[in-house]
């Protein structure tokens, strides 16, 4: 397939967008939306339809922005860079955007819209600044995309939908799953926090055989950290109840065997000390012998008392996290001591419900294991058509 190399300047009209001063209220809560970056951030589809601030005609003129036509392309080229969006409905856009109008019969907006994610990285790399980094619109317009005749654009946009869509139904179907376990524990024991139903509480430290700290900067430097080593976990590796090591983040033999104090059991419940609260995840065969990292604690419960499966959804429910928020100390970066960990309030059911509980929940997970493992399948299959997408293979 024969492509043409054009700059986006060529194939687009480019705008770039501007804030009314927020002093003045005759320039807000007008009819015309008005939208920031930060409204992409969770957005779960490719287009906008809707902002949650609005500007009246006064304030679109006040600032020099643009109003653009339904079906322009957002792209955030600031705080942060990548964030794509197609507009359902006219709207302007504050100065963290430079966004796109395709020419007609040269380049369509879905095309532009997938060649813009699946470049995100590249974009990124062109950002410049001190205090954060910025896609000036003259970087912008000297960008350079490979365009096909505009019916396999559109051939190529609509396979790349298709495929997004799967993976969209995949995560939905993770999110459900994700809730349904929190509806069951509800059922069974209540909110932890509340206590609704009346189980004994106990602090965290008399349902442990052990609270661990991960160890001290002084123990662990940023020299002793190799690649391929055996594997440490810190807060940002716990997500959704998981692990996800770094193989780059290990430490060698040597090192390992002086840090005996923090090697992990299965059945250990790992968790974040400072930063986001309620990070946690119970350590797994895979995960046996790996190392609490720096930013990590981790709990051994008493296999008579607590269940560590039940006591992971305790920390991650959200009144939890609240509560550990309170408790926390640091005035720039929350942070939990063994002391605070210690004392957390613990719901503890008797023992044969925890158990049962978790019976309940192992047809749960094998489904969560299915999709999860769909949905790498899926980001693989994303992924290598996007890469033959954009070099004319499709």
């Amino acid at each position: 397939m024969a492509l043409r190399t054009m700059t986006l300047d060529q194939c687009c009209a480019i705008i770039s967008g501007a804030t009314p001063k927020t002093s003045n209220n005759e320039y807000w809560n007008g009819d015309i939306c008005w939208t920031t970056p930060k409204d992409l951030s969770n957005l779960e589809t490719h287009y906008l339809d809707d902002t949650p601030r609005k500007i009246t005609k006064l304030g679109l003129a006040s600032c020099g922005a643009s109003i653009l036509p339904r079906g322009s392309v957002l792209f955030s080229s600031r705080a942060p860079i990548g964030h794509v969006a197609i507009n359902a409905v006219p709207m302007a856009t504050n100065q963290g955007f430079k966004s796109f109008i395709p020419k007609a019969g040269i380049l369509d907006a879905k095309f532009l819209f997938h060649w813009l994610r699946k470049n995100k990285a590249y974009l990124e790399s062109l950002g410049n600044g001190a205090t954060f980094k910025e896609v000036s619109k003259a970087t912008v317009s000297r960008i350079e995309i490979a365009l096909p005749p505009l019916v396999y654009q559109r051939r190529i946009a609509a396979i790349l939908d298709q495929a997004d869509a799967l993976r969209v139904k995949r995560r939905d179907a993770l999110a459900q799953l994700d809730s349904l376990t929190q509806s069951i524990f509800i059922e069974m024991f209540g909110d932890p926090v509340s206590n609704p139903k009346s189980w004994k509480i106990a602090p965290l430290s008399q349902c442990a055989e052990r609270i661990q700290i991960g160890p001290f900067g002084t123990q662990l430097h940023e020299e002793d950290y190799i690649d391929g080593g055996i594997p440490l976990i810190n807060p940002t590796h716990l997500r959704d109840g998981r692990i996800s090591p770094d193989i780059s983040l290990t430490v060698s033999e040597e090192k390992y065997a002086e840090l005996g104090n923090y090697y992990l059991m299965e059945g250990d419940l790992i968790m974040g000390r400072r930063g986001e609260m309620g990070r946690c995840a119970v350590i797994t065969s895979r995960e046996q012998g790996w190392l609490c990292g720096t930013g990590s604690l981790f709990v051994r419960p008493k296999a008579s008392v607590i269940s560590p499966i039940y006591l992971g959804l305790v920390i991650s429910s959200p009144s939890m996290r609240r509560f550990l928020e309170n408790v926390a100390q640091g005035v720039t970066m929350a942070n939990l001591n063994k002391t605070i960990v210690g004392a957390i309030p613990i719901p503890v059911p008797p023992i044969k419900k925890q158990i049962a509980f978790v019976s309940q929940l192992k047809a749960t997970k094998e489904i969560k294991n299915q999709n999860r493992s769909s949905l790498a399948e899926l980001n693989t299959l994303f992924a290598s058509l996007q890469h033959r997408a954009f070099r004319g293979e499709l």
